[in-house]
C-alpha cells in the first residue's frame, strides 16, 4: 500500500488529492501502525516481566514461583478493568480541549507510567509499597491506553472501498506483533547480556526505559495527522465525535456486547499464545527460557505476515464468515494445544507457531467487527468501548484463569477456557447476523 492509492469519501474527492495529499492514506496506515505498536510495546514489556521478573522483585514473599507469577498477572489485567474508564476520561478531554491534548496527554501518561515501573523500588527495599506503586503504574497504562484512542482506525475503515475493508482493517492490528517482536527482543538482549543476578537487580529496567523514546516517536507520528485541518475535516464528515454514554447505551448499547464477545476467541488466543506459555515453561518445563522466546519471535514474524492475508482473504469471502471460521479453526487448535505444548520442544514450538498464525489471521480482523452496525454519530465511542470491552472479557485475566486452572488440573484446563472463547465468538457472529437481517427486512 502507498500513499498513491485513491480512497474515497463520501463528500470529496482522492484524499491524495492536492488539497488532502496530508491525509494520504499511506501517511495515515504509518501512524496508526506506529501508534498501535507502541502501545502493544508497553504492555508486552510489562506482561514478560511479569513472568520473569516481578515474581523475583515484587513478590518474593510468595510461597513458591508460580504464586508469584498469579500474583503479578493479577496486576497485569488492572489496566483493561480501568481501560474503559480512561476511555471516559479521554473523550471528555477531547469535548474540552480537542483531540490533540487528548493524546498527547493519554501518551504522556502511557510513557510516564512505563518508565515509572523502571524506578521502582523493589518490595525488599519497601515493602507492600513496592507493589501499590507497581499497581498504580499499571492502573496508569490502562488509562492512558484507553484515553489515547484517536479514530484512526475507523477513518481509514469508513474511507476504504468496499473491497477492500478487510485489508484496511488489519493495519492497525499489525502493531500486536510489532509490539511484541520488539519487547521481545529488548528483554532477550539484556538478558543474553547480563548474568541473572545483575538482570534481577537493575537489568530488567532498561526495557521500561525504553517505552518512553517510541512513545515519543509514536506521539509525533499520530499528531503529525490529528492537528491537520484534513483530519478534522474528515472526522466531522462522519461524525466521527464523542457520544455521550447516556445516549449511546439505551439506544444501541447491545452492539457494544455483541462486538465484544463477536471477538472474544481471538482476543483470548491473544494472551494465550503470547504471554501464558512463557510462564508455563518458566515453571513447568526444562526448556530455556531464552530459547523459547526465539521460538516466540519467529512466531510474531509469522503472525505479522498472516495478517496481510487476512485482509485479502477477509475481502474475498467477508469478514463475518471469515471470523466464524477461524473461530472454528482456533477451536481444533484448542483441542491439540495441550498435546502441543506438554510435547517437548518440538510440540511447543508447533504450538507457537500455529497459534501465531491464527492469532495473525483472527486478530487481523478482530476489530470493529461489528462497528458498522453503530449510528455514525455513536460509531467513534462504540468502537472504542467495543474494543475494551473485548479485552476486558477475553484478555484480561486470560493468563491468570489458564496458569492457575493448568497448575491445578493440567493443560485440559487451557482447551476448556480457549473454547469457550469460540463459542461466545459464534454465538455473537449468529447473534449479529440475526439483528442485520432484521434491520434490512425493517427497512
Amino acid at each position: 500500500m502507498t500513499s498513491s492509492s485513491t480512497l474515497k469519501t463520501p463528500q470529496s474527492g482522492p484524499l491524495n488529492s492536492q488539497t488532502d495529499e496530508e491525509l494520504a492514506p499511506g501517511d495515515i496506515a504509518v501512524g496508526v501502525i506506529i501508534g498501535r505498536a507502541s502501545e502493544y510495546f508497553d504492555f508486552f514489556v510489562f506482561g514478560i516481566a511479569s513472568v520473569l521478573v516481578f515474581p523475583h522483585v515484587f513478590f518474593p514473599f510468595a510461597e513458591d514461583r508460580l504464586t508469584g507469577t498469579i500474583y503479578a498477572f493479577l496486576v497485569f489485567a488492572l489496566a483493561f478493568v480501568v481501560r474503559p474508564v480512561g476511555t471516559l476520561i479521554g473523550m471528555e478531554i477531547q469535548r474540552r480541549f480537542g483531540r490533540s491534548a487528548k493524546l498527547t496527554s493519554a501518551l504522556f501518561l502511557l510513557g510516564c507510567s512505563t518508565v515509572g515501573m523502571g524506578l521502582l523500588p523493589t518490595y525488599g527495599e519497601a515493602g507492600q509499597t513496592a507493589i501499590v506503586l507497581l499497581a498504580l503504574c499499571r492502573i496508569g497504562q490502562g488509562l492512558a491506553l484507553g484515553g489515547s484512542w484517536d479514530g484512526l482506525p475507523s477513518l481509514l475503515a469508513l474511507n476504504a472501498p468496499p473491497d477492500r475493508r478487510g485489508w484496511y482493517a488489519m493495519l492497525g492490528q499489525l502493531g500486536a506483533p510489532l509490539g511484541f517482536f520488539v519487547a521481545s527482543s529488548v528483554f532477550l538482549y539484556v538478558m543474553g547480556s547480563l548474568d541473572p543476578r545483575d538482570f534481577l537487580t537493575w537489568g530488567w529496567r532498561f526495557p521500561f526505559f525504553t517505552a518512553f523514546a517510541i512513545n515519543v516517536v509514536a506521539l509525533f507520528a499520530r499528531l503529525r495527522l490529528v492537528v491537520t485541518h484534513e483530519y478534522e475535516k474528515r472526522m466531522e464528515e462522519h461524525e466521527l465525535d464523542p457520544a455521550h454514554l447516556g445516549e449511546l447505551l439505551p439506544a444501541q448499547g447491545h452492539h457494544i456486547v455483541i462486538g465484544a464477545f463477536a471477538a472474544l476467541a481471538s482476543y483470548a488466543l491473544f494472551h494465550l499464545v503470547s504471554v501464558f506459555p512463557l510462564s508455563w515453561i518458566a515453571l513447568f518445563s526444562a526448556q530455556s527460557v531464552g530459547d523459547f522466546m526465539k521460538m516466540e519471535l519467529l512466531g510474531a514474524a509469522f503472525a505479522a505476515a498472516a495478517m496481510p492475508m487476512s485482509g485479502l482473504i477477509a475481502d474475498k469471502i467477508g469478514r463475518r464468515s471469515f471470523l466464524g471460521t477461524l473461530a472454528i479453526a482456533i477451536g481444533v487448535f484448542a483441542l491439540f494445544a495441550p498435546l502441543m505444548l506438554g510435547g517437548g520442544k518440538p510440540g511447543q514450538a508447533a504450538f507457537i507457531l500455529i497459534g501465531f498464525v491464527l492469532l495473525g489471521l483472527s486478530y487481523g480482523q478482530s476489530a470493529g467487527s461489528v462497528t458498522s452496525n453503530f449510528l455514525p454519530h455513536f460509531r467513534y465511542t462504540g468502537a472504542a468501548l467495543t474494543a475494551d470491552m473485548a479485552w476486558l472479557l477475553g484478555a484480561a485475566f486470560a493468563p491468570v484463569v489458564a496458569l492457575y486452572l493448568s497448575s491445578r488440573f493440567g493443560l485440559v484446563s487451557l482447551s476448556v477456557y480457549l473454547l469457550s472463547g469460540v463459542v461466545c465468538t459464534l454465538v455473537a457472529l449468529r447473534v449479529n447476523k440475526r439483528l442485520r437481517t432484521a434491520a434490512v427486512v425493517q427497512d
